[in-house]
């Protein structure tokens, strides 16, 4: 991608935070740009293409965070809570750091799950490498690796919306580490060999 483009897909990013993405323009995208308008529609037809992109690379920044999770040279048990803690809180920050478009997550939320599908699929194969792992290392229980790792996805995946609005206790942030623990009560083997 060009630094051209990354450029306008921040200044998006940062008016929409700002502003909501209802009361931001292309033309307000390419003033805060100085790059014009002409540049601004090189790139992107409308402003609901430039949305889609933050989307885009908000989303890839979280799997950048898990993808180096996964690359850890530590056991598969640690590894795992690692990449569950940071899944919930790299999408926290994500929603927290754009401030008014945090409230058009929610209100576009069919949009952002279209747009999470691609990178779903990619986080369920990173936790199916980390429980094969896990299974290999007799650290977890036998089982079946595919079908593991969406149950713990969708676990944290539904986690997700509480955590971020705090709503369902506001000792969740505190006691993460044991809502990990419960998780795994599921698939650790009590004495690893």
């Amino acid at each position: 991608m060009s630094n051209t483009k990354n450029m306008l897909i921040e200044v998006a990013r940062k008016l929409f935070a700002e502003n909501g993405k209802k009361n931001v323009t292309m033309n307000d995208i390419a003033e805060a740009s100085k790059k014009g308008r002409r540049t601004l529609y090189t790139y992107f037809n409308n402003k609901e293409e430039i949305y889609k992109a933050v989307i885009d690379k908000e989303l890839d920044s979280i799997l950048e965070k898990l993808t180096v999770v996964s690359a850890q040279k530590t056991e598969p048990d640690i590894k795992l809570t690692n990449h569950i803690l940071t899944h919930l809180d790299a999408l926290k920050d994500v929603v927290n750091r754009n401030g008014s478009l945090r409230a058009d997550f929610f209100h576009d939320i069919y949009e952002v799950e279209r747009k999470r599908r691609k990178i779903d699929i990619k986080e369920i194969a990173l936790i199916r490498s980390i429980i094969s792992e896990g299974i290999e290392k007799n650290i977890f229980k036998r089982m079946d690796p595919e079908l593991s790792s969406i149950i713990i996805f969708y676990a944290i995946k539904g986690l997700e919306v509480p955590y971020i609005r705090q709503n369902i206790s506001i000792e969740f942030a505190k006691n993460k580490n044991s809502i990990v623990e419960f998780v795994f009560m599921g698939i650790k083997r009590n004495n690893p060999k």
